[in-house]
């Protein structure tokens, strides 16, 4: 018998997160191990009227390709990628992994290669979606492998994961909407101002606002959600900032991240474990050392970390801030092949804007 609170997504997906319409080019990004989920959006899509392109991944494909790819096969960018991405209007990525380990063995120079050569692709999806061209989402179906990174069984993790999105509730619709009111009247606060300093025990660190745009996070681009973030003034960061959470790219964990800013680059950075791959990334490209987003959890509903930044950033009581590309609709100019997130907690820390207290050892005091 099927889950109904996977049709439930499959129709928060389809009707809300994408509002897919008739005539609409839609791709579905996804693996095999999602089959149900899958089904379901697919049918939900196809009732929906639009035109839907299955790109269906196979488990251990990734890890074959950046251990055995050419240096001209890693740079290689495929036709089909680029005119999805170019001229589809909507687009969703089931996130189901087999595991969560999968490329720990994969050297860190190949994944800046090929991260460096896919930069002018996500240029191109960031900016059709900053004008409203593009409609994208992302969410997760749990999997064995996704439970055990998380510490949980598969069914606690199903709960989690399926409670982080309401979707027990009869209308998790009405939830997000709400919620977007709620983050909207933080961004009507935060709106013109400039100065921003955030002092704590993992963090002394400085940047402008001025000019940004915060958006909000109410379940339409990731599914869940629950964050409002903008992107800082690209030289204006100064200062240091201590990760307290695990940062993991490409299935590699990186522990104890300290950087060190000055007039908004990265100058020196340290981690106790995965320091190679670290400094590899921030090379990537000259935007890799520049802050491409902060944001800030709203998601008190969420109280376990899980190592999957799709829940992890959206925390209440965290922050997060992203190395590398920005988000052009919050006014970012920082370009780069790579958007890592990076989780700090907040619970003895505060952020003061233009003077003012806004937020006090994990809470909202405006």
């Amino acid at each position: 018998m099927a889950d109904p609170r996977v049709s439930n997504l499959a129709k928060v997906l389809v009707q809300y997160s994408l509002d897919l319409q008739a005539g609409e080019q839609f791709v579905l990004r996804t693996s095999p191990l999602a089959e149900e989920l899958n089904l379901e959006v697919y049918k939900e899509a196809i009732l929906a009227g639009a035109h839907v392109t299955l790109q269906v991944g196979l488990p251990g494909a990734a890890e074959i390709f950046f251990k055995n790819a050419s240096d001209a096969q890693l740079e290689h960018i495929s036709p089909v990628r680029r005119l999805i991405t170019e001229t589809f209007d909507a687009n969703l990525y089931i996130e189901a992994e087999h595991n969560t380990r999968e490329l720990t063995g994969v050297d860190p120079e190949r994944k800046a290669l090929f991260s460096k050569a896919n930069a002018d692709i996500s240029k191109i999806f960031l900016e059709r979606a900053a004008k409203k061209e593009l409609k994208w989402s992302l969410t997760v179906y749990p999997t064995h492998a996704m439970a055990q990174e998380a510490d949980m069984s598969l069914s606690e993790y199903q709960d989690f994961v399926y409670s982080a999105g309401m979707l027990h509730l009869d209308d998790p619709v009405d939830f997000w909407k709400k919620e977007g009111v709620r983050q909207g009247e933080l961004i009507d606060w935060l709106a013109g101002r400039d100065q921003v300093i955030i002092k704590g025990s993992n963090v002394d660190l400085a940047f402008s606002i001025k000019e940004r745009t915060f958006e909000p996070s109410d379940g339409k681009y990731n599914f869940p959600d629950g964050e409002i973030f903008t992107g800082p003034a690209e030289e204006s960061a100064n200062g240091y900032i201590r990760f307290s959470y695990p940062a993991i790219y490409g299935g590699q964990e990186v522990e104890d991240i300290e950087l060190w800013f000055e007039d908004g680059k990265v100058v020196k950075e340290k981690a106790s474990k995965g320091q190679e791959l670290l400094t590899t990334l921030l090379n990537t490209d000259e935007g890799a050392r520049y802050l491409g987003e902060w944001g800030i959890g709203t998601n008190y509903g969420i109280q376990r970390f899980t190592k999957n930044m799709l829940f992890d950033e959206k925390i209440g009581g965290t922050i997060h801030l992203a190395v590398g590309s920005g988000y052009p609709e919050t006014g970012s100019k920082n370009d780069s092949g790579i958007h890592w997130d990076m989780l700090c907690d907040m619970a003895e820390s505060e952020i003061i804007v233009d003077g003012e207290l806004m937020y006090k050892d994990g809470k909202f005091v405006i």
